[in-house]
């Protein structure tokens, strides 16, 4: 979509996207924590799956099932928190930023 400036009508605009990127490491960072918890089920999870390998297949299930429910976690957690720092930089901040004048400001869509 080409948004010019409204300040001196140059076509040299970028999007900050401060919101996106703030949102999908802080949601990242939040769901990377819910997994670890959520991995404890995991863990165990893989460790009775891991009962027909013995001793090591328990132990590498349940490393297994701790990692997987971790970056899942992590995984949905940047997803949700992405979609809500970009709906905060169109609605709140001023998302664009002019590099001929270094004019912010957002659009209305």
């Amino acid at each position: 979509m080409y948004t010019p400036c409204p300040s001196c009508n140059s076509g040299r605009v970028v999007a900050k996207n401060i919101g996106k990127q703030t949102g999908g490491l802080i949601g990242a960072a939040g769901g990377a924590v819910s997994g670890a918890v959520g991995a404890l089920s995991g863990a165990e999870a893989g460790a009775a799956l891991g009962v027909i390998g013995g001793p090591v297949g328990i132990a590498v299930g349940g490393i297994a099932g701790a990692l997987l429910g971790g970056l899942f976690g992590g995984v949905a957690g940047g997803l949700a928190g992405a979609t809500i720092g970009e709906q905060i930089d169109e609605k709140v901040l001023h998302n664009y930023q002019c590099l001929a004048c270094g004019y912010s400001f957002s659009v209305n869509r």
